[in-house]
């Protein structure tokens, strides 16, 4: 699967290297597509819970963790350079590692500046400052994998400012319809981890974590120009 993938890559990277100019600006673009972002744990670990929860079996792990999504994202171009975004994303995994744990799900909608470098080359690079309001939420669960008794939690949402600084390229196939290669962003959140952990699991338990996250986001997709 990932020679595949790295197969696919080249040949629409090699495509893109020598099919024809596109010198027309878009007025508008779509772009839809998959994103994978790496989630920042924010001081959260294993330990803390397992203390916290009052667990002697030390059930609770949380490694490096990666939530799936997609991403949607409307620009317009007010010329050959400069265009204004606003995207559109939705994730989801769970954080923890242990059976019976609620899932996360989190939309977050931005809006920004666009800087794009077009050129005779199907290729587009573009660089990109978007900001606006990220919701995270938790589902009630009843944790039951290897802790002493079973953990209740409650459903839990948080609401906050959020922002994306990154970039990427774009290659158009033809006149019309372009690949996303790759973006990359640093994705940015402010959950007062404190206050979201505490009123899933109840009580007045955690304390010391961040109360924002600094995270990464790749997305890959398709963008439709008109």
């Amino acid at each position: 699967m990932i020679r595949f993938a790295v197969a696919m890559a080249t040949l629409i990277v090699l495509i893109c290297s020598f099919a024809f100019a596109q010198d027309a600006t878009p007025k508008v673009q779509v772009f839809g597509g998959y994103s994978l972002l790496r989630a920042d744990h924010g001081k959260l670990t294993g330990a803390l819970l397992d203390a916290d929860l009052q667990e002697p079996s030390n059930p609770f792990a949380l490694p490096t963790y990666f939530l799936d999504g997609w991403s949607a994202e409307a620009q317009y171009n007010a010329d050959h350079w400069l265009g204004i975004a606003a995207d559109l994303s939705g994730r989801y995994g769970t954080p923890i590692t242990l059976a019976g744990l609620p899932k996360e799900t989190a939309y977050s909608l931005l809006a920004g500046p666009v800087i794009s470098y077009r050129t005779k080359s199907r290729l587009t690079p573009f660089l990109h400052g978007l900001f606006g309001w990220d919701r995270t939420s938790l589902g009630a669960s009843t944790i039951t994998g290897s802790v002493t008794s079973p953990v209740s939690s409650a459903a839990t949402t948080y609401n906050d400012f959020a922002m994306a600084l990154g970039g990427g390229v774009d290659c158009g196939i033809t006149r019309h319809v372009s690949v996303r290669l790759g973006q990359l962003d640093w994705y940015h959140t402010s959950i007062n981890l404190n206050k979201f952990y505490t009123s899933a699991f109840g009580g007045s338990l955690l304390e010391g974590l961040a109360t924002h996250q600094d995270n990464l986001r790749f997305s890959a997709g398709a963008v439709v120009r008109f």
